[in-house]
């Protein structure tokens, strides 16, 4: 009996394989992307983990952009930098389109714990700036909408505040880095402590509109309140 046993669970072992071998993998970007969506979620909508920000629906120029920054080494994290080290440019443009035409549905946003008082600041600093401490605002690059704008500007809604504060950090501190001049790098080392939470604390909290996509990108060239590597010239100064 015993031999009998020992048999058919070799003939299992042996089965396994060409039953595995006969499951077809279809060469999609959908499937290929699979790795991504590990962090960010199914479409790329993101987790409840607030470290692994949305990418479904951001401007494909933007995603390329940072594609390409964790390979230059602007962006600093491990596990990112070891998946798309060795990819070509086409490649990277083509995932970066792909989860650009994503659009599943936003959670809803988590209500805010921050004072009142600090609410209102964020809101001010995010719609109108603070020209005394040369802080513009952020709906001047991001959009009327916060929602993003064509090609390459991504939307601030969404986002946990986690992510947002984390990324202020790293712009200030210069472990997030983008193409120059970094406009992004200046606006953070203008922010205090209380004014990035402040403001992270506002975005993160905002509804997001349904249906919300990047806006056009303008039909002439715009005047950016600062220069800003990452944009392409015929859209800002």
């Amino acid at each position: 009996m015993k031999t009998i046993d020992t048999m058919f669970a070799a003939l299992a072992m042996l089965a396994i394989p060409a039953a595995a071998q006969q499951v077809a993998v279809p060469d999609t970007i959908a499937q290929r992307a699979l790795a991504c969506v590990a962090c960010h979620g199914k479409q790329g909508r993101a987790t409840s983990e607030g470290y692994f920000p949305r990418i479904a629906g951001k401007p494909a120029g933007y995603l390329y952009n940072q594609l390409v920054n964790f390979q230059h080494g602007r962006r600093q994290y491990p596990p990112m930098t070891y998946l798309i080290d060795h990819m070509p440019d086409a490649y990277l443009r083509e995932i970066a389109g792909y989860f650009a035409a994503q659009h599943p549905p936003y959670p809803v946003a988590p209500p805010s714990r921050l004072p009142a008082a600090a609410l209102e600041r964020g809101r001010v600093l995010a719609l109108s700036g603070d020209r005394s401490s040369k802080i513009p605002a952020c709906s001047a690059c991001h959009g009327a909408a916060l929602g993003g704008v064509q090609p390459a500007t991504p939307g601030l809604l969404g986002l946990p505040r986690d992510y947002l504060i984390a990324q202020i950090g790293a712009w200030k501190n210069g472990a997030r880095r983008a193409a120059a001049p970094d406009c992004m790098a200046q606006v953070s080392r203008q922010l205090s402590p209380d004014d990035a939470a402040a403001v992270a604390g506002w975005l993160a909290a905002q509804p997001v509109p349904a249906g919300m996509l990047p806006a056009p990108a303008p039909a002439a060239p715009i005047r950016l309140p600062l220069a800003c590597g990452s944009v392409p010239p015929s859209h800002g100064q």
